[in-house]
């Protein structure tokens, strides 16, 4: 995949959460959209907010919260995403003031979701691209996604992809074999903080949602 947003532009919207999640867990303050925005960053994107705990060596997912279509700015679905992290991820209570100083910041700024268009389980795998490859799976009100740098992280092959985002959205492992499931697929830039407040690099390597 080649690279739509330059390094600098990661960073700025990296910090730019960075001040997001400090300013709303210890103020519950939203920052409005800076007026030095960058151009490029007022197009509408999918975007994804992770937070990553770090103990010693130990790292693990804090939060992680987004918006998996381009329907908002994406300065501005960084910025509301980066406060659904901190606070409104079912999975984890809210961030605390006393946690920030141990906290990763983590963003992935997506390609728009394409329908896979398959009719035998063989087609949806030759669809999909470890690495390369986000996913969401549907079917009724059911839906999950999983982001491209999960199966790597983990060390999964495109079946446990597969499967684990079916998991993500509340449906059976093997839901994937059955045409009545959904899938798209989406690409990423992923930017993140190599120490909590720390540089900033394009393709960090830590826990993923």
């Amino acid at each position: 995949m080649s690279h739509v947003y330059s390094d600098e532009n990661g960073t700025y919207l990296v910090k730019l959460a960075r001040q997001t999640v400090d300013g709303y867990v210890t103020k519950k303050i939203k920052p409005e959209v800076p007026d030095d925005v960058p151009k490029a960053l007022t197009a509408k994107s999918g975007v994804f907010v992770t937070l990553n705990s770090v103990t010693g060596e130990h790292v693990e997912l804090r939060g992680c919260i987004g918006r998996p279509y381009p329907t908002q700015p994406l300065v501005e679905a960084t910025i509301d995403s980066a406060v659904d992290a901190s606070t409104n991820d079912p999975r984890f209570p809210p961030v605390t003031q006393r946690e920030l100083d141990n906290i990763l910041v983590e963003l992935s700024i997506l390609t728009p979701p394409k329908k896979i268009n398959w009719s035998k389980p063989k087609e949806l795998m030759d669809s999909v691209k470890i690495g390369r490859d986000g996913l969401i799976a549907s079917r009724g009100m059911w839906r999950g996604l999983l982001l491209p740098q999960v199966p790597v992280e983990w060390g999964w092959d495109t079946k446990q992809f597969l499967e684990h985002t079916c998991n993500k959205a509340g449906l059976p492992l093997d839901a994937w074999k059955d045409t009545k499931t959904e899938f798209m697929s989406f690409q990423a830039e992923i930017f993140g903080e190599e120490t909590p407040k720390g540089g900033i690099l394009r393709d960090p390597v830590h826990a993923r949602c």
